[in-house]
């Protein structure tokens, strides 16, 4: 049996409960080791493959994930099409915390992250077109999943991915507003570019979790972004499998 999807879950999505597993394997590859093991599983007969973004247990900062091991892997066992699950700070007004968004674009502020297949060995130098950084097929199959499913979502967003793990100051997120930006993140970027340079199409659902630095009286806590997490993770759960079945 083929796998055509893979997904990576971030915070708060660290298993597919209740979905069927078929075996789970350790992998490495020439850009060392995947975050967790590559979990195969089975969903109304189609399988897919399933990848803790930062380990299991949850132990892996946004900026020492293995991004390049992670994509690699998921392309060496066929994988086309990759739907990831991040969660995001909200930003702008119709950002708030438990709101699903499909983001649209991306900018990048993180840095001293491995960031790309194409740099040593080359016959040539590669420069992929990320124009659009999201597969517009995945996003389009996800919003039409999302209205049949009477999901409330936002169907489309800029993504700020920062550097983290520390979170940002009010300043950073008045600068990053003022790029544009919709909602912040820190594992975005490098993933969504080295899917697309294997020619893997991706797509990702954030779940906001939190206002934003300085958009919100409230600290910012752990406690506070787990509070949105439970019911958020059980809608985009069910999205994810109607997208499996319909690829």
């Amino acid at each position: 049996m083929s796998i055509s999807t893979g997904i990576i879950g971030g915070t708060g999505l660290q298993s597919l409960n209740g979905i069927n597993e078929l075996s789970r394997n350790n992998v490495s590859n020439r850009y060392g080791n995947v975050s967790a093991p590559l979990i195969n599983v089975s969903i109304n007969g189609i399988e897919a493959v399933f990848l803790a973004r930062h380990g299991t247990p949850h132990t892996i900062p946004p900026h020492k994930v293995n991004y390049r091991a992670n994509i690699y892997a998921l392309k060496e066992m066929g994988v086309n099409n990759i739907i990831s699950v991040n969660v995001v700070g909200g930003i702008t007004k119709s950002m708030s915390p438990g709101t699903i968004v499909l983001p649209h674009q991306i900018i990048d502020y993180t840095y001293s992250r491995e960031h790309t297949f194409f740099e040593e060995n080359l016959e040539s130098v590669v420069h992929i077109d990320f124009t659009n950084p999201y597969c517009n097929k995945l996003r389009n199959q996800l919003i039409a999943i999302s209205k049949s499913q009477k999901v409330t979502f936002i169907p489309k967003a800029t993504y700020a991915a920062t550097q983290g793990p520390r979170l940002e100051t009010a300043a950073e997120i008045r600068r990053i507003e003022n790029d544009g930006c919709d909602i912040v993140g820190m594992t975005g970027m490098p993933e969504a570019s080295l899917a697309r340079e294997l020619d893997i199409n991706y797509v990702s659902i954030c779940l906001v979790v939190n206002w934003a630095a300085g958009k919100s009286d409230e600290i910012i806590t752990m406690e506070l972004i787990h509070s949105h997490i439970e019911s958020g993770m059980r809608k985009i759960l069910e999205l994810i499998k109607m997208a499996v079945i319909n690829q």
